[in-house]
């Protein structure tokens, strides 16, 4: 059985001709001199390297749809009839919205507090982060909950300004990012500026932090989509030539004369933009962290990806020993949709199997008395029963959950609502305008944002309010989530509180398969 069909998907706007399919090669059974198409081999034969990314670029968010073997579909919540934790057992006291959905991560005093256990992705240099900032960053700081402010935002910066050592001098992006976050924010939440190798090269580090008081920093190893930098697509010629000579790898080279040509002529479209790979090794691990502790960076972070158990190791262990505030393990096939079509679905550990190893790993630190930092999961999350298995399988040492297109996506549709309330695209659709005509009257949580922010809640874009509203719909659904396992605040979350629904899924992840589970419990009573 083919868990993922390969050489067709919506995602690249390909598709098979024939009912059937070689489940292998995904070519289909019948394939015939003559075919108008549609597959990926077709479409590959006139359009080349295009066809190794989502379709339009900039405009969509994608994610892989491989059938994992083992997934956290195969974990199911426990619910109890007894007893409750940070809270007493008393029906009139105990009940779901009680519950302090309330967490925090750091290795020092100065924790980072959110209102609920939950934070963006990254958003970086792509189009999608770029053109909907002001709503993400906005939702996430009405919120309370934190914003990464991700790679090569000042690198691609269209008014970047370089002192003579080829440092940031200025960068109105970047100032934009984060002034738009601090205008809302309330003490709950932070934005954390990631940092690649170009970043690096180019003292965004010092900007950030000495210019615009920027408190935490990223490091970022890679994440749960693609195992090689990030990449954007870029329309104009003479923009493919000033990120070349920025230092940026630029594909194909936009100086050629031939892909000039090309570019000119109509089908070369776009050209890319890449970062380099970074390399990693303890002894400069160690020395970036210092160099940015001296900075004055209040908190350091490390952003990896789906690497193998040893690369694990090496982010659990190296964290440890830097004393980390927070190791956000990102597990395969995660992402937005800027990553290689073929790369998001076939690369990587998956994020279950990536997080029970992380575990096991924490766990054997913790048994040797070593720090462990903490931790957040990952790879493909959306709802709140993910955030509760998450947080379950890691505990304790798991605090938050890392959410990519699922926050970004309530931004999107708010910030298109608003649009189509201005008569825009053809106005509101039918499944929108079915619930009225005004924004008072769609969003249910408006007049929530209203009653504390006064006449400035009508200057909240809509896609930060969108993004308010989903997540309080997270919190609403994790807090019964909790109170039916009886735990009435997040730490008290743990892996007793989660069963394994195959035997495959006990084996990965040493959760107690369902009919072990409590079964020694059972007994005793049973016997007694």
């Amino acid at each position: 059985m083919n868990l993922q069909r390969p050489n067709a998907n919506e995602a690249i706007q390909t598709s098979n001709r024939s009912r059937n399919v070689v489940p292998q090669s995904g070519i289909c059974s019948r394939c015939f001199d003559g075919c108008k198409g549609n597959c990926d081999m077709f479409k590959a034969t006139f359009r080349g390297r295009e066809v190794l990314y989502p379709e339009p670029f900039g405009s969509v968010t994608a994610g892989a749809d491989k059938d994992y073997p083992v997934d956290y579909s195969h974990l199911n919540i426990m619910g109890y009839a007894m007893g409750a934790e940070g809270i007493e057992a008393d029906p009139d006291k105990a009940t779901f919205p009680a519950v302090n959905t309330e967490t925090c991560f750091g290795a020092g005093e100065d924790k980072i507090k959110m209102k609920v256990p939950v934070f963006t992705g990254a958003l970086g240099s792509t189009d999608i982060a770029q053109k909907n900032w002001e709503h993400f960053a906005i939702g996430a700081a009405i919120t309370g909950i934190t914003l990464v402010c991700g790679e090569n935002v000042c690198g691609i910066d269209r008014d970047l300004e370089l002192d003579g050592q080829g440092k940031v001098r200025k960068s109105p992006e970047m100032d934009r990012r984060v002034e738009t976050y601090r205008r809302y924010h309330e003490g709950y939440g932070d934005i954390l500026v990631q940092m690649n190798v170009e970043d690096t090269r180019n003292g965004v580090a010092e900007y950030v932090i000495d210019k615009l008081g920027v408190e935490t920093i990223e490091l970022k190893w890679g994440q749960g989509a693609k195992c090689i930098g990030g990449e954007i697509k870029v329309n104009s010629l003479e923009r493919a030539i000033e990120l070349k000579k920025r230092g940026y790898i630029v594909t194909p080279d936009p100086e050629v004369p031939a892909f000039q040509a090309a570019f000119r002529a109509g089908p070369l479209k776009q050209f890319e933009r890449h970062s380099r790979l970074g390399f990693i090794d303890e002894d400069s691990f160690m020395d970036e962290v210092e160099r940015i502790r001296k900075l004055g960076a209040k908190r350091i972070t490390l952003k990896t990806g789906a690497y193998p158990m040893r690369e694990l190791a090496m982010a659990i262990r190296w964290s440890s020993d830097a004393k980390i505030d927070l190791l956000t393990i990102d597990g395969a096939p995660g992402g937005t949709g800027m990553s290689p079509w073929r790369m998001m679905t076939e690369w990587g550990v998956p994020s279950i199997y990536l997080h029970s190893m992380a575990y096991e790993l924490c766990e054997r630190l913790a048994q040797k008395g070593r720090f462990v930092p903490d931790l957040a999961f990952a790879g493909g999350f959306s709802s709140e029963d993910h955030v509760f298995k998450a947080l379950a399988l890691g505990a304790p040492y798991c605090k938050a959950v890392c959410m990519g297109r699922a926050l970004m996506i309530p931004g999107m549709v708010g910030k298109n609502i608003e649009k189509w309330l201005r008569g825009e695209d053809g106005g509101l659709p039918k499944s929108i305008s079915k619930y009225g005509m005004t924004k008072e009257e769609i969003f249910m949580n408006y007049e929530v944002l209203k009653e504390k922010y006064g006449n400035e809640a009508d200057k909240l874009p809509l896609g930060a309010v969108g993004i308010f509203s989903a997540v309080d719909k997270l919190k609403v659904g994790l807090q019964q989530l909790m109170a039916g396992s009886r735990s009435w605040q997040v730490n008290y979350i743990s892996r007793k509180d989660i069963f394994s629904l195959t035997e495959e899924c006990a084996k990965i992840t040493q959760i107690p398969y369902v009919m072990d589970a409590y079964k020694a419990e059972a007994l005793e009573i049973i016997d007694a």
